[in-house]
């Protein structure tokens, strides 16, 4: 996946959450709903780190289509 595709992708996935958290405003609890929040959280977190490991093999002159995506256990264990 290129750049212009990842940043496609995580603009689609930002709308989508934006929309669920619109619509969300003054309604109750719904599971489903929260449950696509959180996948949608894993997906833009899984996007953004295959898009900085592009950046990095770019920086370092190296092919950015090696970079490849990691699992979501991998990237939400991250240490901030």
């Amino acid at each position: 996946m290129d750049d212009a595709s990842l940043h496609a992708q995580i603009d689609k996935l930002v709308t989508e959450e934006q929309e669920l958290l619109r619509n969300a405003e003054g309604q109750g609890e719904d599971p489903t709903r929260h449950q696509r929040l959180q996948d949608l959280k894993v997906e833009l977190d899984r996007a953004w780190d295959l898009l900085r490991q592009r950046e990095a093999q770019e920086e370092f002159k190296l092919d950015p289509d090696d970079a490849s995506p990691r699992d979501a256990g991998t990237v939400e264990g991250y240490k901030g």
